[in-house]
């Protein structure tokens, strides 16, 4: 307990002189970090085991420890102290003595400069020396190691907090019309022609007027960023000339990655922000609080391990020397520890309330709903989410896996959570490859995956639909390689997964055989076409849209390269694929039977007389038992019946009926178009054949379409309409046909070679 007096402490060789020592006052407990009130800066840091905590002043720069000081007060396990000198930039950070017992869970030690878990920017980049590991190397983790870490770490600084916001308002797009485009701050704006090299990779590059203008005119409506929290580069890339590019490495949960920043200030985030939301565009965030850069007890000492390390960390229970490894990167953050909670959603509430970004997709979720006996849906951190004012208003995502026991937890997160489907990546992939008997899982995956997710009032916009994300192949990957390439990760191509699920169609990799490049053209666009058509909520990986490719690396988290940007030297086959997928964008809006709020059952609606779906075999008719059990078939049709009733509400005709055909067999099949309740004939909007049909086109009932082999078609039904009057369902059908039409006018904001 501390006597409550100032003290400074002797500086290290090699510091500028002594200089005045700073008035501290007692201050507050709360909030916790250090805040500026107009008139000086409030420190409080938590630590349940610690004995002494050190405030480190430091010059501007970092380089330079100018003064110690104690901090005077510990309140119900929180030390704190006021500076009224204090000011906005004042760069600092922590030392905290304490116990240095590895095998009782406690590894203090005041030798090593530490960062305040709620810093808010961070200056400079760790440099790995020894000296920022707590224990001597080659004495197995238990020996002190006494030399000071303060000129190879990062420093906190003080921020001032002021924005003026203005007009900004947050877009709040309704979950059913949601549709996310996953991307990286520097991966999408370092080769960008219009982006200024000096903005290349930043805040400040990604709100530039021409980036925001395509991401707009593409259709998608929240764009969600890879971590943009404060990362650390692994030691072992930096060896190997990479770096940590996704940025899963966590070591400021409320501090911006400094090199995504252009300016000086955190309110470049905030600018940012302000323009995606004048373009109506929201912003997530990708987040990791399942684990930090301190890795397990070989790693580096650089925050919460020497803060509280038996607080922070889950540690094994007999013996808490060793961490619990659930994530697979050395370490587990203790989130049953009520400190660690509220550091975790303080952080969540500060980048909504204070950067007003509009939801988050955590990494390795189910690590956050862990409890020491296990997953638990009712745990604390998603009871806290669930009954926040803040937290429950914005969209939550989930990555409902981690490597722990019983870890893969898709559908098991409790209402107001959406979560990635990654069996609707898979199987999508394995049916349009080609693979047997994938028509009842499709049919499941393709109508929202209701066994996973249509229970406690769960909506299909629960199920996160990807075919590609970050961590895996592009789209051009996918159709282009039978295996992953990831020599240039330097970890002998042994990273990576090797389920791919992926064709090549006949040569590994680039190739200028026309069939082939036509074949992997149109499959292509028949899985983003299944994206858009399908039920749940799509995510577009950036650069899908118009073929990107990483040359077979599916792993590419270490390629801040060219093989990690997204190059947007685009040629004309994907340009024409962008057109193709902001159509389907485009189409998917202007068809409410594509994004209901319902799950689709299949029950016979005796009102009405129709199904909301009905399976159907090629012959038009409706898909028997026998049918679904041939393993060999390929081809399914999907009718969605637009007068089906919505939550028991009769709705008779106020949507479109659509029919789907989808053909995974490599030749062609013969669908017998069926007839279909309320209307007369069929126009198809859509052919993954045609990727530049324009004007719909009429077929009659009983129309035996020639399917071309690994091909999508969508159909509308004509409806009904007594002579000389409107009627809902026809108005719906115009409506329908008019944005069809506009879509098809074109409008996609794509930068020219060279800016």
């Amino acid at each position: 307990m501390p006597d409550g007096s100032k003290t400074a402490a002797p500086l290290t060789s090699g510091a500028a002189p002594r200089r005045a020592a700073s008035r501290i006052h007692e201050g507050l407990p709360h909030p916790l970090g250090a805040n500026w009130d107009g008139l000086g800066v409030n420190f409080a840091l938590f630590s349940a085991h610690a004995t002494k905590v050190e405030l480190c002043l430091f010059d501007n720069d970092g380089q330079t420890e100018l003064e110690r000081i104690a901090l005077p007060e510990y309140t119900d396990e929180v030390w704190h102290g006021y500076l009224p000198e204090a000011r906005p930039g004042t760069v600092y950070a922590y030392r905290v003595h304490g116990p240095h017992e590895p095998e009782a869970g406690h590894r203090f030690n005041p030798h090593k400069l530490l960062l305040d878990p709620y810093a808010k920017q961070l200056v400079g980049e760790l440099s790995w020396d020894p000296a920022v590991f707590g224990y001597v190397a080659g004495t197995d983790d238990l020996s002190l190691d006494e030399r000071d870490s303060a000129r190879f770490m990062p420093k906190c600084r003080v921020i001032d907090p002021a924005f003026t916001w203005g007009r900004e308002q947050k877009p709040a797009v309704p979950w059913e019309r949601t549709i996310f485009y996953e991307t990286h701050v520097r991966g999408y704006t370092m080769r960008h022609p219009a982006v200024p090299e000096t903005l290349r990779g930043t805040f400040s590059g990604l709100g530039i007027p021409e980036v925001i203008a395509y991401i707009r005119s593409l259709g998608v409506t929240s764009v969600e960023l890879l971590p943009i929290h404060a990362f650390v580069d692994d030691d072992f890339l930096l060896q190997k000339g990479l770096r940590n590019y996704w940025g899963y490495n966590t070591i400021g949960f409320f501090a911006p990655q400094p090199r995504y920043m252009a300016t000086p200030f955190v309110n470049e985030f905030k600018e940012m922000v302000a323009k995606f939301h004048d373009a109506g565009l929201e912003v997530i965030l990708d987040v990791v609080y399942n684990h930090t850069a301190e890795g397990n007890e070989m790693g580096p000492t650089l925050s919460f391990k020497g803060i509280d390390n038996a607080s922070y960390y889950r540690l094994l229970p007999d013996k808490p020397r060793y961490y619990i490894n659930d994530t697979g990167t050395g370490n587990t953050l203790n989130l049953s520890h009520p400190r660690v909670l509220q550091m975790v959603t303080d952080s969540l509430r500060y980048w909504v309330q204070e950067m007003r970004v509009d939801g988050f997709r955590f990494d390795l979720a189910t690590i956050l709903g862990r409890e020491p006996y296990g997953f638990d849906e009712g745990g604390g951190f998603l009871d806290s989410c669930r009954q926040d004012p803040v937290l429950s208003s914005v969209k939550l995502i989930a990555e409902p896996w981690d490597v722990g026991p019983g870890g893969y937890q898709v559908g098991a997160f409790p209402p107001g959570w959406a979560e990635w489907n990654d069996r609707y990546r898979d199987t999508v992939r394995a049916y349009w490859r080609g693979d047997d008997g994938m028509l009842p899982e499709l049919a499941s995956r393709f109508t929202a995956s209701a066994d996973k997710f249509n229970k406690r009032g769960r909506r299909p916009w629960a199920s996160v639909n990807f075919i590609t994300a970050h961590d895996g192949f592009t789209l051009r990957d996918l159709v282009s390689y039978n295996d992953k390439h990831n020599e240039a990760n330097g970890e002998n191509n042994q990273d990576g997964h090797s389920h791919n699920l992926s064709n090549n169609y006949g040569v590994e990799g680039p190739t200028e055989d026309a069939e082939i490049r036509e074949v992997r053209m149109r499959q292509m666009r028949n899985l983003i076409a299944t994206l858009f058509l399908s039920r749940g909520t799509p995510l577009l990986l950036a650069g899908d849209e118009f073929a990107r490719t990483q040359g077979g690396n599916n792993n590419a988290y270490a390629q801040d390269s060219e093989i990690g940007w997204i190059d947007w030297g685009v040629d004309e086959e994907g340009r024409t694929l962008a057109e193709f997928t902001r159509v389907l964008i485009q189409l998917r809006q202007a068809l409410p039977m594509l994004r209901r709020g319902r799950f689709l059952t299949g029950t016979y609606d005796e009102q009405l007389g129709v199904k909301d779906v009905t399976w159907l075999s090629a012959s038009g008719e409706e898909m028997t038992p026998e049918h679904w059990g041939d393993a060999h078939a390929r081809c399914l049709g999907v009718l969605l019946d637009g007068r089906a009733q919505e939550s028991g509400i009769p709705r008779p005709g106020t949507d479109a009926t659509l029919l789907l055909v989808l053909n995974a067999y490599h030749d062609v099949v013969s669908f017998k178009l069926p007839e279909a309740v309320g209307g007369h004939g069929w126009l198809c909007l859509l052919d993954t054949n045609q990727p530049d049909l324009v004007e719909p086109t009429p077929f009659d009932e009983g129309h035996d379409y020639q399917v071309t082999g690994r091909s999508l078609l969508l159909f509308m039904l004509r409806p009904d309409e007594p002579k000389g009057r409107s009627t809902a369902a026809g108005r719906s059908f115009r409506h329908v046909l008019r944005e069809l039409q506009r879509a098809q006018g074109g409008g996609l904001a794509m930068p020219e070679p060279g800016g």
